[in-house]
């Protein structure tokens, strides 16, 4: 958690926030979707993080998918916003979760092995997808196999 989230939650504690993310749809040339098996809940879903602040929802979602795979991206297309989504957070704290996906290329890099968020990385089959840890990620992936692109949500 960055420093600015840290600061509101010093002040409001666990109480609602409104958090930005961004993520990508990431496809290889098999058309097999990259998932993250994240660490703080052990489960699959797509690479993406909160944006911090004084950063584009582009920035973001680059920088985010070099932290948590290593690869770099190229942003082709906004492919939807998911805005209407609460979590509570194992340590108690409230958001409403909007996240802005875009589908994005892998221009370089190399995918890591693993690291604080990242438990595993790996390419799947689209019929092959595991659940995904939560329904924000589920609908988007959902809308991806239903070539439902430019949602709003």
């Amino acid at each position: 958690m960055d420093s600015y989230i840290k600061n509101l939650r010093n002040k409001v504690g666990h109480d609602e926030l409104i958090l930005n993310y961004a993520g990508c749809i990431i496809l290889d040339d098999k058309n097999r979707l990259l998932l993250q098996k994240r660490s703080d809940c052990g489960r699959w879903g797509f690479l993406g993080g909160m944006v911090e602040l004084g950063e584009s929802i582009e920035e973001a979602a680059i920088r985010e998918i070099k932290e948590e795979s290593g690869l770099d991206v190229k942003i082709n297309s906004l492919f939807g916003v998911y805005s209407k989504y609460f979590e509570e957070y194992s340590n108690g704290d409230k958001a409403q979760t909007i996240v802005h996906v875009f589908k994005a290329k892998v221009i370089g890099g190399k995918l890591i092995d693993r690291n604080d968020e990242t438990l595993d990385l790996k390419y799947f089959e689209l019929i092959d997808v595991p659940p995904l840890f939560n329904k924000q990620h589920q609908d988007i992936f959902d809308d991806l196999i239903s070539n439902k692109e430019y949602t709003f949500r």
